[in-house]
């Protein structure tokens, strides 16, 4: 076939070969494009409104929650009076478990800055200021030793509107106290009875954790530790706060003998090189009715042998100004006899002041209105312990007037610093502490009505004692 035809014969084929490779599709005829809508002006109105409202509630929250974090951090909240220490006692039944619940919450709640405060100003009126040891306080109302054994939370407490914190007890060596439970509670009296026996973690401990506080402090403010030390920074060298005073109370091991006066002396002047650094008062416990033979003490010359050994060593402190020392005397110790040999004591030794008093072993005259006792808080009145409550004010006022008399009548009292009083025990209102200081003493202290009132006591007594004033 010659090349010609071929291609005639190709050409003729083409179209079907077209429509055998690539079928033809049938065309039609295609939509216009529906034009592309926009939202009108009336649904961006929509959408401004809804943020407005986003704003508006995400505002309402945020103003919710400040109002209640202020509230909740005030001393002064209701929560903090009639529901937080109710809950405590339902839901905690171990009082001692209630003690390091409080302990620990106050602890955390402080470092994270969500911690009860004192924020009304009224409660800082000058009309309560008051000078103590050359420190001028800005209040005379003081949180007892035993709330903070080791030292844990001074800040949170002086936070509370405090002028003194006492920490402790604390002994040389750390120690465990006596088998649980030993902590009772007796509600209708607002009262409690312990038998601790001065557990603690020891003095070194307690001395690091003061240490490091103040280190703190330093680097907070830009300055050296010693300048805090020396006076340089313009507060007290315990409190680190000016206007509030850091007493921290000292004793003996229960593992040594009431019996050798030297190891006695020895665990006190431990207590002493180790954290009379960092303290603005020293206070000597010879009260505590949990430790075998410490009551002892109390005799005018065992007492004023320790007593002497304790300020020495408190004069050795490296400081340009030395803490005071106190003694912590028992409210039991209450003959004429008995109170004029501690007084002796006191003026022999050198120590400065007196902390009247301590738990009380005895029992009667606890319940004068004749409250009717639940099982449960008869039998607490019954462990043997110290107890403390309300029940024990017109012992203290008793105290604290015979004590002011007997110091004041001494050889030479009329001559140099008067003898300082501290108040402690049944104390719960500003009326009861106007009394105990207008009986003599500088300082009302307390701790179960604080068990009891929850922490706005100290707001709430200054407010009482301004009302009265």
């Amino acid at each position: 076939m010659s090349a010609a035809l071929l291609r005639s014969r190709l050409a003729s084929s083409a179209p079907g070969l077209r429509s055998a490779a690539r079928p033809t599709t049938k065309t039609c005829p295609q939509k216009a494009a529906a034009p592309r809508r926009f939202n009108s002006s009336s649904t961006g109105g929509s959408s401004s409104g809804a943020g407005l409202k986003l704003a508006a509630y995400s505002g309402a929250l945020a103003a919710t929650l400040f109002a209640s974090y202020y509230y909740v951090t005030d001393t002064r909240a209701f929560v903090h009076r009639y529901v937080v220490p109710p809950l405590l006692r339902t839901f905690v039944p171990d009082a001692e478990d209630a003690h390091h619940l409080g302990v620990t919450a106050l602890r955390v709640l402080y470092e994270l800055g969500l911690h009860p405060r004192e924020r009304d100003a009224a409660a800082n009126s000058p009309s309560l200021s008051t000078s103590v040891f050359e420190h001028q306080l800005a209040n005379p109302i003081g949180i007892s030793a035993g709330l903070d054994k080791d030292a844990e939370i001074p800040d949170a407490l002086f936070a509370l509107g405090a002028g003194v914190v006492e920490v402790g007890g604390c002994t040389p060596m750390p120690q465990e106290g006596n088998p649980k439970p030993r902590v009772f509670r007796v509600p209708i009296l607002d009262g409690m009875v312990n038998r601790y026996g001065l557990n603690s973690k020891g003095a070194d401990e307690m001395a690091i954790r003061l240490r490091d506080r103040l280190r703190r402090f330093a680097l907070s403010i830009g300055v050296s530790e010693e300048e805090i030390i020396s006076g340089e920074a313009g507060v007290p060298v315990g409190s680190l706060k000016p206007g509030r005073i850091l007493a921290v109370q000292i004793a003996k091991n229960k593992e040594t003998s009431e019996r050798d006066q030297q190891a006695i002396a020895a665990d006190y002047v431990y207590c002493t090189r180790r954290l009379a650094r960092y303290a603005d008062v020293l206070v000597v416990n010879v009260s505590s009715p949990n430790t075998p033979g410490l009551r002892d003490l109390q005799a005018t010359e065992p007492l004023t042998r320790l007593l002497a050994a304790v300020v020495d060593e408190a004069g050795r402190t490296d400081r340009k100004v030395r803490p005071r020392v106190m003694v912590k005397v028992s409210p039991d110790e209450d003959e004429d006899a008995q109170i004029e040999g501690i007084v002796q004591a006191v003026q022999r030794s050198g120590v400065d002041g007196i902390i009247v008093g301590n738990t009380t072993k005895r029992r009667s005259g606890l319940n004068p209105k004749g409250a009717q006792l639940s099982i449960r808080e008869q039998r607490a009145l019954m462990e043997v312990g110290g107890f403390s409550g309300p029940a024990m004010f017109s012992r203290t006022l008793d105290l604290v007037g015979r004590y002011r008399k007997m110091l004041d009548s001494q050889p030479g009292a009329g001559k140099g610093e008067q003898k300082v009083l501290f108040a402690t025990g049944g104390i719960t209102n500003g009326e009861q502490a106007l009394k105990v200081l207008n009986a003599g003493a500088s300082v009302a202290m307390v701790y179960t009505g604080m068990v009891y009132g929850g922490v706005g006591t100290i707001t709430r007594m200054k407010k009482e004692m301004l009302e009265a004033l």
